[in-house]
């Protein structure tokens, strides 16, 4: 969970798509000369932790499940440590919403994500999933954290609505790939990137997921020094904002380097977008700076058919002289 100030002034460290505004207030303005990205450190696979003692899973670390599994009563709670996730839902579900529906032109008015299979990775407790099923998505969670797939089911189970359209597995999303290829429209993984061991195998696993055209959305945190003097040391150490050790930065990723990974494994990136994160007032703005928070929208490249033999024979065929 990745959680920053609007407070305080930075320099844009990419701006691609935003909605033009920017932050207000500036608090600190010289904390803007350290903002810089820095590229992050390979890291090796590890064995992994999924709800049962061990798993081959390259994408998930023990280490952020323990951590995870600790607050997994705790997601429901809007004023407790996922409260900047519940506020984030007003940014980041009509992001969704909006590009997805711009894909298929005829949707129903009150539930216009119908024909919709999604893909929540790492749900925690289905902060995510039940707003996106009320728009009429047919939603799987999945979390490697089987208490919170627990937290999930219990509460989807207080909505009718939503309990139709919701449904969580206790897994990683390695688990799932060999029995849903290209079985979903679209696949979310918000604030998770920076969570998880082995960033390129976990997109290769998306890609292996989508439908040919399909959309990945990701929200992460960027490499810099002002994500870690914000999203760390500040919201981890001085206010509290979220349990201290919440955050790795040796895990954050760059919007440059996730891009770089999205591309060479088959997607198409069409958006970017900076967030920032207001602790006084508890609510997420889009803006044009991305070197704290960011959102991206990526697209499943359609693989071009490949020419039969005999296509190519005739193509080869010299063509015979007019009379």
């Amino acid at each position: 969970m990745s959680c920053v100030w609007s407070l305080v002034g930075a320099l844009p460290a990419r701006a691609a798509v935003s909605s033009g505004r920017r932050s207000a207030l500036c608090l600190l303005p010289a904390v803007s000369q350290i903002n810089g990205n820095l590229s992050a450190p390979s890291r090796a696979s590890r064995s992994c932790y999924n709800g049962r003692p061990y798993s081959t899973a390259r994408t998930v670390d023990p280490v952020e499940m323990k951590k995870f599994q600790l607050w997994s009563a705790k997601w429901w709670d809007e004023e407790g440590v996922y409260s900047a996730l519940h506020a984030m839902n007003d940014i980041r579900v009509p992001f969704i919403r909006d590009i997805l529906m711009s894909k298929s032109p005829n949707h129903d008015v009150g539930s216009p994500l119908c024909d919709v299979n999604l893909l929540d990775v790492g749900c925690g407790g289905g902060l995510l999933c039940e707003p996106l099923g009320r728009l009429g998505a047919a939603v799987t969670g999945i979390d490697p954290v089987e208490d919170n797939i627990r937290t999930g089911n219990l509460h989807k189970s207080l909505d009718p609505a939503v309990d139709s359209r919701v449904q969580y597995r206790a897994c990683s999303l390695e688990d799932i790939v060999e029995h849903s290829v290209e079985s979903f429209d679209a696949v979310v993984a918000s604030e998770v990137v920076e969570h998880v061991s082995d960033v390129e195998a976990f997109i290769q696993s998306c890609f292996q997921v989508l439908k040919p055209g399909g959309s990945i959305f990701i929200t992460t945190i960027n490499k810099t020094r002002l994500s870690y003097l914000l999203g760390i040391l500040l919201a981890e150490k001085v206010m509290s904002i979220v349990p201290e050790g919440t955050h790795d930065w040796d895990k954050f990723i760059s919007p440059v380097e996730l891009e770089r990974l999205l591309e060479s494994n088959g997607f198409v990136v069409d958006m970017l977008r900076g967030m920032l994160y207001n602790p006084l007032m508890g609510s997420w703005r889009w803006c044009d700076d991305t070197s704290i928070n960011y959102a991206i929208h990526a697209v499943k490249m359609v693989a071009q058919e490949q020419p039969t033999d005999m296509e190519l024979e005739k193509q080869d065929r010299p063509k015979a002289a007019s009379m």
